[in-house]
Formats: C-alpha cells, structure tokens, sequence
C-alpha cells in the first residue's frame, strides 16, 4: 500500500527500484552525461546528489557509505578523485536536465541528464554573457584625468581629419596600380605582326622628316664674277648715304670754290 509514500515508484518493487538508481548513478559518474526518462531522471536526481556531498569529504568512512549505494569501485574512484574536486565550492544542484521531447513508439519524456560543472559549452559562454550592472558613485575627477579626456578627444578628432585623406591616397594608389595592370597586359596581348608593323613606320616617319629640314635650311648666296662690284643686297644702307651725301657736298664746294669747277670744266675741254 502506498500510504505516505511521495517518492516516485517507477513502476517497479523496492529491490528492482534501487538496482536501476544504482546504475543510472554508475553510468552518470563515468559518462558524466546519459540519456534517459524526465521520471527516471527527477529519481535519479534525489539518490545521486546526496552522494556527490559526501564525496567532499574524502575519508574511509564515507568511501564506504557511498560504496553501499554504487557498489562499483571504478565509479567511487573517479567519484572521489574527479567529482569531488571540481564540485567543492558548489553548494548542491550538480545535475542538470534538459529535455528533448517525446520517445517514438511509447511517446514518453526523454530528457538527458549532466553533471554541471562539466559542461564546458555552457560555462565558457556564461563567463562571455556576464556583465557587471552595479555602478560607482560619481566621484570629482581631477585635473590629470580632465587633462587625459581632452588628449584622448584631440586624438580622436586628428585620426577622423585623416580618414578621408588617407582615404583618397589609397584610392590613387590602387587606381594607379589598375592602369599599370592593363599597360601589362595589353602589352602581353599585341602579336608579333602588329610590332613589325610599328617597326616598319618608324623609317617612313624619318624620311618625311629630313626633307624639311633641307628646306628650312638657308639658301646659298650667288658669288658675283666681278670682284669690284658688290652684290645690291650686300650693303643696301652705303648706296643711300652716298645718295643723300654727294648733292650736299657738291652745293657747298661750289659756293666756297667757284675758281675749282672752271679748273676742272678747262681739264675736260682739253
């Protein structure tokens, strides 16, 4: 009869109860994670939990207590060497259940049951999502600290004033680097044909050039035959003074001198 009796019964007679306990606690201290029933699990839960506390205190007395529940002495070994250490600074809820949903054919609860502090998924990211929500009190800031918040300001602004300069000098350089790029390879892609064709226009290039030198070159002056006479482009500026001199001359000589003009008139004569 069930009088007074809350614990689950598992369906099973007292002996057949503490043998299925006896090794889910087993299997749960090697494997440190197994995959079972909610009901087993919540069962499970209430029988191992107290051996993890006494397994903190490592002494005869209780090796031998927790011996008389697990009677495997692989499982109070790890137990005892393992458990127990990375459990000491936990006070109680060792293990964790996290269901899975419902077992195809009875559709039963499945769940797996773990040992906390060994799951090392679940801890790394809990030591990322911790943040501290508490705050200081405000406190006067002095002048050092006044003095390092506008020096971190003034930095903050001359690498923002930069940016875009620096910018601009990367977008050059890489458009540079594009154009020498595509010189490379238009190079690599001109056939030997169209070469020899440039080749070919370059003495064609000279020829037209040489007969224009010659005709910008100075023509060569005719030589006169007669040595006494001088060419009427050498020296157009004498012909004008003498022009411009000898009526001059002649007027002034007669005036001074007529006795002269009739000497020469009698040499004529003669």
């Amino acid at each position: 009869m069930k009088h007074g009796k809350k614990f689950n019964h598992l369906g099973r007679k007292s002996q057949h109860r503490n043998a299925t306990l006896m090794n889910l606690a087993n299997s749960l201290i090697v494997h440190k994670r197994i995959k079972t029933t909610v009901a087993k699990a919540k069962a499970l839960r209430l029988f191992v939990e107290p051996l993890i506390t006494k397994s903190k205190d490592d002494s005869t007395h209780s090796r031998r207590i927790v011996f008389s529940y697990l009677k495997d002495k692989e499982s109070v070994t790890t137990l005892f060497r393992d458990v127990s250490a990375k459990v000491a600074d936990r006070p109680g809820g060792y293990t964790r259940i996290i269901k899975t949903g419902n077992r195809y054919g009875d559709n039963a609860e499945m769940c797996y049951i773990e040992l906390v502090d060994f799951n090392e998924n679940l801890l790394t990211s809990k030591k990322a999502a911790k943040k501290t929500t508490r705050r200081s009190r405000s406190k006067k800031t002095t002048a050092a600290e006044t003095t390092q918040a506008t020096a971190e300001v003034k930095e903050k602004q001359t690498d923002q004033a930069k940016t875009p300069e620096a910018k601009n000098e990367a977008a050059d350089t890489t458009v540079a680097e594009e154009k020498k790029v595509d010189a490379e390879v238009k190079k690599a892609d001109t056939p030997k044909a169209e070469v020899k064709k440039d080749e070919s226009k370059k003495p064609v290039a000279k020829e037209k050039e040489t007969p224009k030198a010659e005709k910008k070159s100075t023509p060569k002056k005719p030589e006169n035959k007669e040595k006494g006479k001088e060419s009427p482009k050498a020296n157009p500026v004498k012909k004008e003074v003498k022009k411009t001199e000898t009526p001059k001359a002649e007027k002034e000589e007669k005036k001074e001198n007529p006795k002269k003009e009739d000497k020469n008139t009698e040499g004529k004569s003669e």
